[in-house]
């Protein structure tokens, strides 16, 4: 998916959801302040809380490919987020890239940013079945992980499905 999306800003939309499952309203309000490219962590502000993403080698280079696009085609750009694009990067004003940007980008896959989101923490519920584990990887609420454990597991709740 990650290479049939266009150009670099939307491969690394796409990374940052389909493998941090970073939600299609939190894309577009990452700020470049909170990446620290050295380290490979990506800070996510998330209301009452952060999350804090360790990027993988895929997510690393699809941000340093992204990083240096950025800065050729507006480098003189004052605008504090990550993802910038034509219309919002010499905006004085600093503004996000529209979550309209982020659904177009999925659209064109033929698929939703939040059903690409779902399915990569579904994933790794089956995988591990840890709900701490979940929250520690995506950052998501310990009731959200033991519903996707619980989900993804259905025969350790010995409720039926439904």
């Amino acid at each position: 998916m990650i290479d049939r999306a266009p150009g670099p800003a939307s491969k690394l939309i796409v990374a940052l959801v389909a493998i941090h499952a970073l939600g299609p309203t939190e894309v577009p309000r990452l700020l470049s302040d909170d990446l620290d490219l050295s380290q490979g962590q990506l800070r996510v502000r998330r209301p009452g809380r952060r999350h804090l993403v360790y990027l993988d080698n895929v997510t690393y280079e699809l941000t340093a490919d992204w990083l240096r696009e950025r800065h050729r085609l507006w480098p003189f750009s004052s605008n504090p987020h990550l993802i910038v694009s034509q219309m919002s990067a010499m905006d004085t004003e600093g503004p996000a890239v529209s979550r309209g940007t982020i659904k177009n980008i999925f659209a064109q896959l033929g698929v939703s940013a939040q059903q690409v989101r779902i399915d990569r923490v579904f994933h790794e519920a089956q995988l591990t079945a840890d709900p701490l584990h979940l929250m520690r990887l995506f950052g998501i609420s310990e009731g959200t992980a033991v519903r996707y454990v619980q989900t993804a597991h259905p025969e350790r709740t010995g409720k039926p499905l439904r």
